[in-house]
């Protein structure tokens, strides 16, 4: 598959992704938080689904570490737009998987699927901050 060629060749600093072994469409990812986000120091697990009907339809994705963060719930789904309605064919995996990085690092209340965390966020940003040091600890 040309996107885990590109990925090997070319790996997204902080995060790990490996095909499941019977699965190539199955793909295993961690996300190492950057240094500057509430998530620093921790290490979080998701799994990326292709299709059948790739590159037609998105990737679904979803996380197995909970994050305390008003873009992902207790299911796991991350809310971005890439993977909704702005999917098109030509968006590459390897920027979906940028696009997923750069949300889980940096937490943003607007288009949230956790609206109160969201507003944690919004009103009290020391708290937000405190909460998701401590589940990033847990």
């Amino acid at each position: 598959m040309t996107a885990l060629r590109d990925l090997n060749n070319n790996p997204i600093e902080g995060m790990t992704v490996e095909p499941t072994e019977d699965n190539l469409f199955e793909w295993k990812c961690i996300i190492k938080a950057a240094s500057d986000s509430p998530y620093s120091g921790g290490k979080f697990k998701f799994t990326l689904t292709l299709p059948e009907t790739f590159p037609f339809k998105a990737p679904s994705v979803t996380f197995a570490t909970k994050v305390y963060h008003p873009g992902i719930n207790d299911e796991g789904h991350i809310c971005v737009p890439v993977l909704r309605d702005q999917w098109k064919p030509t968006v590459s995996l390897l920027s979906v998987l940028t696009i997923i990085q750069d949300k889980l690092n940096n937490p943003s209340p607007d288009d949230p699927f956790e609206p109160d965390i969201a507003a944690l966020m919004k009103n009290d940003e020391a708290k937000f901050l405190a909460t998701a040091k401590e589940w990033t600890r847990k």
